[in-house]
């Protein structure tokens, strides 16, 4: 019933935002004599904050066309190579000079926690000069018909594996935030196999390995809710209109009232400076806003076993280091790994994943030997600046590209 409240207070907005788009272009293009009256650009303003508050926002496009290699623009190609029902496996092919030796294959594995995976795109962007990158571009679980069948958090660990396998050996793994849990799973059932196909390394950022460490305020959400207060009060059926009805989900826009109820206040200053900086002309601080808020508030919904499972599994039990998750009647045990190299990265500031939650993946990991493990914490760094922003592009971006070419070197 809550999404179809939802779906008619969108019917009802959506008008709204149109007219008020168009308001804002009447008061402001400057073929419109409009534009030059003494307050238009007040009502500009007014209008187009309104707008940008009562839209919807669809998923983002990458807007990654061109790339610096070796100091020579390069032009890149989004390629669809691997489609599974709830996520496609994406390439980022670079046209590359023929003689140009290989760059290392990475998959970076996107996090399946309420944005797109273009959330991304930043670290897409400081990654592409020196590899080759693959990501997991999670589909809107409301586009998924039924018939399709349920998605748990164990089918995410089976879905790491295929890809892994299909990428093939000499791979590298990055994982950001929430999948850092599913990846170690499927590294540890692969290593257990004694897979040819294991990664040469793993990079672990920001992720809820751990979540006993430095507990923050989504772990305790979970940790003070039983399951059935989740199931009852965040699980709704996706309306008919979409591919997917009848599909149980949690909402994204119920994932995005949460994320803006964690920092009201920041969001209220943002929007109120972005109204300011219309007013001012500030065209590039506006933009940036923009920009932000095109993809902050671009979410999709996701599928309820799979975040049943995870509140459970990682927030509840604990399972990952307790070595008492079992997918298809196997233990998943971290020690089985012990040919990747392994680097976990940690933001000094993170509210999300706090310190240590990551980091334990090095004792987890027991059996890969210490000089193939290394940590960092970002000084002064929250959790999106570890893999996008200034610090991520100027720190933390060259020591993973150092970290991974060791890596690269010493299997030859």
């Amino acid at each position: 019933m809550l999404y179809d409240l939802h779906e008619l207070q969108r019917a009802f907005l959506n008008p709204l935002s149109r007219f008020t788009d168009s308001s804002s272009l009447v008061f402001s293009h400057p073929y419109s004599p409009l534009a030059y009256t003494p307050v238009s650009r007040h009502i500009a303003a007014t209008y187009e904050l309104v707008h940008r508050l009562g839209k919807d926002y669809e998923k983002p496009q990458w807007h990654l066309k061109r790339t610096l290699i070796d100091g020579h623009e390069a032009a890149v190609t989004v390629e669809n190579v691997y489609t599974k029902p709830f996520c496609n496996l994406i390439h980022f092919q670079r046209e590359l000079p023929a003689e140009r030796p290989a760059d290392p294959r990475v998959l970076l594995v996107a996090p399946m926690s309420g944005h797109h995976a273009t959330l991304l795109r930043d670290t897409v962007r400081a990654l592409l000069p020196d590899h080759d990158v693959y990501v997991t571009d999670w589909i809107d679980a409301r586009m998924v018909p039924q018939s399709e069948g349920p998605f748990h958090l164990n089918d995410y660990v089976h879905y790491v594996r295929d890809f892994l396998r299909w990428l093939g050996p000499d791979t590298h793994v990055i994982s950001v935030c929430q999948p850092t849990v599913p990846v170690m799973a499927a590294i540890s059932l692969m290593a257990a196999d004694n897979e040819p196909c294991q990664p040469l390394s793993m990079v672990m950022m920001g992720g809820p390995l751990d979540t006993r460490e430095s507990p923050t305020q989504v772990n305790r959400l979970a940790t003070t809710k039983p399951y059935s207060w989740f199931e009852d009060t965040v699980i709704h059926r996706v309306p008919p209109r979409y591919p997917g009805a009848g599909r149980r989900v949690y909402p994204g826009f119920l994932q995005h009232a949460g994320f803006v109820a964690m920092n009201p206040d920041r969001h209220m200053k943002s929007h109120y400076d972005f109204y300011l900086d219309l007013l001012r002309g500030s065209d590039d601080d506006a933009e940036s806003h923009r920009r932000f808020y095109d993809e902050y508030n671009a979410v999709l919904d996701l599928p309820a076993e799979f975040y049943l499972d995870t509140i459970v599994t990682v927030f509840q039990e604990y399972q990952l280091p307790r070595k008492i998750w079992e997918i298809d009647g196997q233990i998943v045990d971290p020690a089985a790994i012990s040919k990747p190299a392994l680097l976990t990265i940690e933001g000094e500031l993170d509210d999300i994943s706090g310190p240590g939650q990551t980091r334990a993946a090095l004792d987890m990991c027991s059996n890969i030997p210490a000089a193939r493990k290394q940590h960092y914490t970002a000084k002064g760094a929250g959790h999106y600046g570890i893999f996008s922003g200034r610090r991520w592009r100027q720190t933390i971006c060259p020591k993973i590209a150092e970290f991974i070419r060791a890596a690269e070197a010493s299997r030859t």
